[in-house]
């Protein structure tokens, strides 16, 4: 399985909105998970090894980002029919502490250019970009704990600043799983 790397951050470009469905029974749109200091869009899914590998991390960072005033949101794209894994219902079984969406239209993916996953956007308080970066240096599988925390120090400096930093280490992991490619 070859790793895809996303382009570099296209700073203030603005999040596109979106209504989906999520893991938990309800409807979200970007207005409803949208942090008063920023906001975090990840593309993950459920049978990426690069994914499954940080998991951990992942909520990790998005618990302390959310006690920064971030928003978290995950958005799942893949076709479900190819992998099943990462259908709807397997999104369920999940207990994530933020909104699991299911972008079956892959339309929000293609709106974003989600190229990976995971694949993370970090926006400041204007919903301008800021981070389109790594969670830390894990590749395929995860790296020790006490790593530097890249996605979690960078939207740090979003929160206090409403900039993130210049330079910065795109994500690394599984091609989105297009339908009909």
């Amino acid at each position: 399985m070859m790793a895809v790397t996303p382009p570099v951050c296209d700073f203030d470009w603005q999040a596109p909105d979106f209504t989906l469905p999520a893991s938990d029974g309800k409807t979200y749109s970007l207005s409803d998970v949208k942090g008063e200091n920023g906001t975090l869009v990840m593309f993950i899914c459920n049978h990426c090894p690069y994914v499954k590998s940080i998991m951990d991390k992942i909520i990790r960072d998005a618990q302390d980002l959310q006690k920064l005033g971030i928003g978290v949101v995950a958005i799942n794209s893949n076709d479900a029919v190819a992998y099943p894994e990462d259908s709807f219902e397997n999104m369920q079984k999940l207990d994530l502490p933020f909104p699991y969406l299911h972008d079956e239209s892959q339309a929000v993916a293609h709106a974003y250019g989600a190229a990976c996953t995971p694949d993370f956007f970090g926006f400041n308080a204007d919903m301008g970009l800021q981070y389109r970066g790594r969670l830390d240096a894990s590749g395929r599988n995860a790296g020790p704990d006490d790593l530097k925390r890249d996605l979690y120090e960078a939207m740090k400096q979003v929160a206090k600043t409403g900039q993130g930093p210049r330079e910065q280490i795109p994500s690394m992991g599984c091609s989105i799983k297009w339908k009909n490619a």
